[in-house]
């Protein structure tokens, strides 16, 4: 796996210093890991040197790290269920369907984030983007002259959001596309003992697309991109079988949907979003009750 990092020093996690949270993005489908981190919350529960969140993931963990609890919560059902923020008819006249600019500038006007909090605190985030250039990962430490622009990259599905973000100066797309669960990432950064969020359900494993044809015709301006979108679920499969049989010096937690969770990509439906929040909440209140 290419990777870039983004930062002036990022030493090795030391022995003892090896707690590591990586939080799966999913767009709506980060209603469950938004549950899981108000449970955290409410416990206090902030072992973490480290945490690693990829588009959804990314800003649900701004707002744990903050201390917010609830704002996720408030903006996936609040202003992501608005037009504003997924349109259909304005992707058919050539727009965005999920416009992620309008929706992180005005969720950050309107839904407050105590960014000192996180600023303050010993959690680093990594936040994961992929260059429409070259099609690989970008890992970026957030902070708060970065920010805007890196989690608006984070979040930019690509089609669904016509435009590919600047960070400093090189275009972005969703950090999915290459490394959607950055895991391996914290391992190699020497995170021996890591949580991770997902977004779905146990068993579940991506298929390629069928037809190669169709990422390169879409993404033709950026063949490296399309290149590493034909390849994404095979990195993405090769990292859930990381999860599932860690190196032998690591520990692997893994918080992940029950089998019936409803939510999708772009889910709206208030009850659904509702239930993936409390499965969530569950989940993480589960964890808690193992971990003492």
């Amino acid at each position: 796996m290419s990777t870039h990092e983004t930062a002036l020093d990022q030493s090795p996690l030391s022995h003892g210093e090896s707690k590591a949270l990586v939080v799966e993005g999913g767009a709506m489908r980060g209603i469950f890991a938004a549950g899981v981190l108000d449970a955290f919350l409410e416990h206090n529960y902030r072992p973490f040197l480290r945490a690693y969140g990829v588009s959804a993931g990314a800003t649900n963990l701004i707002g744990y790290l903050a201390g917010d609890h609830g704002r996720s919560r408030k903006i996936i059902t609040g202003h992501a269920c608005q037009p504003d923020f997924i349109d259909w008819r304005r992707f058919a006249r050539g727009g965005h369907l999920c416009d992620v600019c309008w929706l992180w500038q005005q969720s950050f006007t309107d839904v407050p984030l105590n960014l000192e909090n996180y600023l303050s605190g010993t959690t680093e985030l990594w936040v994961t983007t992929t260059s429409a250039r070259t099609g690989e990962a970008h890992y970026f430490h957030l902070d708060e002259s970065n920010m805007h622009d890196v989690l608006t990259a984070s979040c930019a599905i690509p089609i669904a959001y016509r435009d590919y973000p600047l960070v400093n100066g090189e275009p972005m797309t969703d950090g999915g596309v290459a490394d959607a669960i950055p895991v391996i990432k914290a391992y190699e950064d020497g995170a021996r003992d890591i949580t991770v969020v997902l977004s779905r359900p146990p068993g579940y494993r991506k298929k390629p697309p069928r037809f190669a044809f169709v990422p390169r015709r879409l993404f033709r301006a950026y063949p490296a991109l399309a290149e590493a979108s034909l390849s994404r679920a095979e990195r993405y499969n090769t990292t859930l079988s990381f999860i599932e049989n860690p190196p032998q010096d690591c520990i692997i937690r893994v918080i992940v949907p029950p089998a019936e969770f409803a939510v999708g990509r772009l889910t709206q439906n208030q009850e659904l979003l509702e239930q993936g929040y409390q499965e969530g909440h569950r989940a993480g209140l589960i964890y808690l009750d193992e971990m003492t």
